[in-house]
């Protein structure tokens, strides 16, 4: 077993800690600032998809592995919205309607998710929740929408922030009358609390790629 394998099984094993189903929870690797290699050996391990952050960095590495499930998962400034045309099975990052409409205009079949900035930081990308229903209503009328993105906090519980993800996913579905099965939360460090909070997409990049520090290590760093 690769070292990738073994830590993706430590990931479920984690996962089946929270009471939760590994089958049930779909594992985006993210791939930001990995060699082609190490994202081919990871798609070949049995990850859901691999995720970019930055469109300048991701389009050679969609060249490259084409046979790859690839999602954009950071943030998405307007003026690239051509340059993904066709490139993404999923966008995790739009967070407004201005966004939809310029990416429907290149091509409105992409799926997407609605970005929603739960934690309320200034920092942070990503709709107002007061505002992610309404968002929701006017981006399904231009794209094929998949259901909500957000970040856990900087600091304390990120689970009461994930929840509330989750409440504002349901108040989506009645507001579209779509299913919106994508729950696109929780990351390296926060991804049990959002499997608690009942993410259905984890997008783990650390934990995935890099190695846990050895017990001699933490006692001497």
């Amino acid at each position: 077993m690769s070292r990738f394998a073994e830590r993706l099984e430590a990931v479920r094993d984690r996962v089946r800690r929270t009471g939760r189903d590994p089958e049930e929870i779909a594992i985006v690797a993210v791939s930001k600032g990995r060699s082609i290699a190490e994202c081919r050996e990871a798609w070949a391990t049995g990850v859901a998809a691999l995720g970019e952050n930055r469109v300048q960095e991701a389009l050679p590495k969609l060249d490259a592995l084409p046979e790859a499930e690839w999602h954009l998962v950071g943030h998405l400034q307007g003026n690239k919205a051509h340059a993904v045309m066709g490139r993404f099975a999923l966008i995790h990052s739009v967070e407004s309607a201005r966004l939809a409409e310029r990416l429907a205009r290149n091509d409105p079949a992409q799926a997407v998710l609605v970005e929603v900035n739960v934690s309320r930081e200034e920092a942070k990308s990503g709709v107002d929740p007061a505002g992610a229903v309404a968002l929701a209503r006017e981006v399904a009328r231009h794209l094929p929408l998949k259901g909500l993105m957000a970040m856990g906090p900087l600091a304390g519980d990120p689970e009461p922030v994930f929840r509330e993800l989750a409440r504002l996913a349901e108040e989506c579905r009645q507001a579209t009358g779509l299913p919106l099965p994508v729950l696109s939360m929780g990351m390296s460090g926060d991804f049990e609390a959002a499997c608690r909070a009942g993410s259905t997409m984890l997008r783990l990049g650390r934990v995935l790629f890099e190695d846990a520090p050895s017990q001699a290590e933490l006692r001497s760093s």
